[in-house]
Formats: structure tokens, sequence, C-alpha cells
């Protein structure tokens, strides 16, 4: 009893992560990208990685407030939108996958030099000690600790209540703006584009612009996701790579993509889902059949299985709509 008591614990630790939060607000900006603009970004963790440096950089380094960290975080990812995008909108398909996760990796080997340690911390990275206090400082809450749902931290600090506050916040704003934004006839023209883009060019519509646009807007969606994700303890550009990519793609298409709230719950059972798994094997399996590292490498192996036979079976994702994605099928 007591192992699914802990098991429930750390589920709904885990689902209210400010780290949960981030791969929501990432699976946003790309379904922006991939559901509704039919872009084939296999970059989001370049945006992740820019939006957090441009933040945690302009605190550390040049000693900015929150808000102009903030501001220069999505002047960063701007910046990276237009210079990968103005170039590549022109390619399809696989073309412009293979542009983007070059173009992230370029990113993260640059932010990784050892001649730039003194700015952006090199492979180690930067202490959230050293831009964290600017965020903190906002905070309304009282100091002390506050137990809800029978989860306990602290109102302010880190592993606090008001980063997952901010984080969750972020990810109703950011959801509430691209429903509105898709049923708008900008909207429109992105799922057209989607479809047939001859056609739209037809009508006197610039698509470049229009995935020029879009691609912009999930991009600031997934830097504040990189923000999200540094605030809590540190940022490392490791942790902002293939794999973050990767996850964030499989995320997208469980949940389902060209949905408002596929991300949102594509996130939610991605990583409960690895959790259940690990506990289950770490429990019932014996150490001397796994121990605690392939345990976690057989919950990847399950997992990536799981999305093979969801792609074969349910290539809409779990609230997809087929007719609407009978472009990707």
């Amino acid at each position: 009893m007591d192992f699914w008591t802990g098991l429930l614990t750390s589920i709904l630790q885990t689902a209210i992560s400010p780290t949960t939060a981030a791969f929501v607000l990432a699976a946003i900006g790309l379904n922006v990208h991939f559901g509704f603009t039919g872009l084939m970004n296999m970059g989001q963790a370049g945006f992740m990685l820019v939006g957090a440096y441009g933040f945690g950089v302009s605190v550390s380094f040049f000693g900015l407030g929150f808000w102009a960290a903030i501001l220069v975080a999505i002047i960063c990812a701007v910046i990276f939108a237009l210079i990968l995008g103005i170039p590549t909108l022109k390619l399809r398909g696989d073309y412009l996958a293979i542009v983007t996760i070059a173009a992230a990796e370029i990113l993260r080997m640059i932010v990784r030099m050892a001649m730039l340690q003194d700015v952006t911390g090199g492979p180690t990275g930067l202490h959230g000690s050293t831009y964290r206090h600017v965020f903190s400082a906002l905070s309304p809450l009282p100091e002390g600790k506050t137990t809800i749902l029978g989860l306990t931290y602290n109102n302010t600090g880190t592993d606090d209540w008001w980063t997952r506050i901010v984080a969750w916040a972020l990810v109703a704003l950011f959801i509430l703006v691209t429903w509105a934004l898709m049923r708008s006839p900008w909207g429109r023209v992105l799922k057209g584009i989607r479809e047939d883009e001859d056609a739209v060019r037809s009508l006197g519509k610039s698509s470049y612009a229009y995935k020029l646009q879009a691609l912009i807007l999930g991009g600031v969606m997934g830097a504040f996701g990189g923000i999200v994700m540094a605030l809590p303890s540190a940022m490392q550009p490791d942790s902002m790579g293939r794999p973050a990519t990767f996850n964030i793609w499989m995320i997208m298409l469980l949940g389902g993509a060209a949905t408002i709230f596929g991300p949102l719950l594509g996130t939610l059972i991605f990583f409960s889902v690895r959790l259940v798994l690990t506990g289950l094997a770490g429990n019932f399996i014996p150490a001397s059949v796994l121990n605690v590292q392939q345990t976690e490498q057989l919950a990847w192996v399950l997992i990536g299985l799981s999305l093979m036979l969801l792609v074969v079976f349910r290539p809409q994702g779990i609230l997809g709509n087929k007719k609407e994605l009978s472009f990707n099928v």
C-alpha cells in the first residue's frame, strides 16, 4: 500500500512540476509549427536554449532585471527564428527537418564552448543562483512552506510554489492564445498552408510570410519553455539537445497534433507513464535482474514501442482528428 501511495504522490509531483510545464510550453510551440502549419521543425530544443540562455546571461553577466531579461530572451528567440526561417522556409518536409536539427545542434555546441565559460558557463551551464533571484524577488507569497494536496514546498525559493504557479499560468495563457489564434482568419490561413500551400498562394496570400510568423510565434513559446525549465535549479546546454526535441515530438504526437489540449495531455501522460514504468520495474523486478540504470532504459524502450504502435494504429494521437491530419497519415 505504501508503494502505491508513494507512486501516486510521485505522479502528482511530476504532473505539477516546472519541468513538465516547460515541456508543455515547448510542445505548444511545436504544435503551432507542425500541427497547424505543417513545418517539420526538428530543432525546437534550440528555441528553448536561446530563451533560457538569453534570460540567464542577461541577468548573470549583464546584470539586467527580470523584465529586461525576459525581453532579451524573446528577442533572441525571434532572431533565431529569422536566421533559421528566412533561408529555409522554402524547403519542404525532410529537408527543413535536417536544417532545423542541425541549427539547434550548432547553437548548443556554441553555448558549450570553453571560450565562453565566463558568459554561458560552458559545458556545465549556469547555476540558478546567478539568475533566479530576479524572479524570486517578484513573488507575492509569504515566507515559509505551504502544503497543498499533500505536497509541501517552499513558497518562494528553489523548488517552490511560486515557480509552479507562474509556469502553469504561462501554460494556461499560451493554450488560450493558441485557441484564439487558430480560430481567427490568421489561423485558418496556417491550416490552409498545411493542407495545400499552392492553393493558399493562388488566393494571394504569402505562405512564406505566414510560415515565418508561425515559426516566430512557436519559437517564442519554446523560449518560455526553456526559461521555465531553467528556473528551478540550473540551465545546462545538453538538457536542451536532440533528446529534448525528440521528447517534445513524442509528446505532441501522443496528445494529438493540431489540437489545443494535445500538448498538455501528451506531456502529462508521457511523464506519468515513464514514472509508473520505472516505479513498477524498480519495485517488482529484482536488482539482480535489472538495476536502476537498466530500469530507466527499459522504460524508454517501452515508451518507444508505444509511440510506434500509436503512429501505426492511431496516427492522429489521443485527441487528434484523423480527417484533419490526413496530410500526415
